[in-house]
């Protein structure tokens, strides 16, 4: 049965009313020389969400970040290192359905002021098509500089986790309501998976973004009775395409 989207919105706020910006649970480092498309999002204050570059002018990272949002750092696995390059954004493209992350298109698209350039540590990566099939226990990654235990600090470096595709109904039934047009993965029946600071990362299968993260559960990030949450990508490629191609936000 189709769940009514007032209802569900309410059942979100009740399971995650703070459904702070996701970090890596049970991770690693990130190897040196890899994941050059992980970007930094941040504000006055510093690091707010992850983000992964798609070409030299866009950004993607999840709607929720928005949160005075001022620029961009790329070319490092720590964003406090002062060899990565700093790129102001110029302007936020957020899906037109956006409201919040209970009714789901909980994506951004970040333009920056000046391109990326491109070369020995910053490198795009490549999204999935909306043809792209995902298989239940498929194994992925994710990675952020979010927490590493639910009461901890921001990481400094990037950390990296695998995380098995779970299957829908299941993660359906075990938040008894989802947005739509999301993917799970992690969380549930493993103790990897993402935590605040991690959010509008993306879930990576066989080298492409497939996912971004979106959300879990109130502020643990230890939780075994419900899955990490992320936007589908594959859903929003046509519009993520057509912004790229104009190279500047719909009206």
């Amino acid at each position: 049965n189709r769940v009514h989207p007032v209802l569900l919105s309410i059942q979100f706020i009740y399971l995650f009313g703070n459904h702070d910006r996701s970090v890596i649970i049970k991770g690693d480092l990130a190897p040196e020389g890899s994941m050059q498309f992980m970007v930094s999002v941040q504000n006055k204050n510093g690091h707010v969400c992850g983000g992964f570059l798609i070409s030299e002018d866009f950004v993607v990272t999840a709607a929720h970040c928005d949160d005075g949002l001022k620029h961009v750092i790329l070319g490092g696995h720590n964003w406090k290192n002062s060899n990565a390059k700093k790129i102001e954004i110029s302007n936020q493209c957020k899906y037109k359905n956006y409201s919040d992350v209970a009714n789901g298109s909980d994506i951004m698209l970040l333009k920056l002021a000046n391109k990326a350039p491109k070369g020995e540590n910053i490198k795009t990566i490549p999204l999935a098509e909306n043809d792209m099939n995902l298989s239940v226990n498929q194994e992925c990654s994710v990675a952020g500089w979010g927490k590493t235990v639910s009461t901890g600090g921001l990481a400094d470096d990037l950390m990296v986790v695998n995380v098995s595709i779970i299957d829908h109904n299941d993660c359906l039934q075990s938040w008894g309501g989802l947005p739509p047009n999301v993917i799970c993965a992690g969380g549930k029946y493993t103790d990897k998976g993402f935590c605040q600071g991690d959010s509008g990362g993306p879930l990576v299968c066989n080298g492409k973004a497939v996912g971004i993260v979106s959300f879990n559960k109130n502020n643990n990030c230890t939780y075994p009775d419900v899955p990490n949450v992320y936007t589908d990508i594959r859903e929003y490629v046509d519009w993520i395409k057509y912004i790229t191609i104009v190279n500047s936000c719909p009206l």
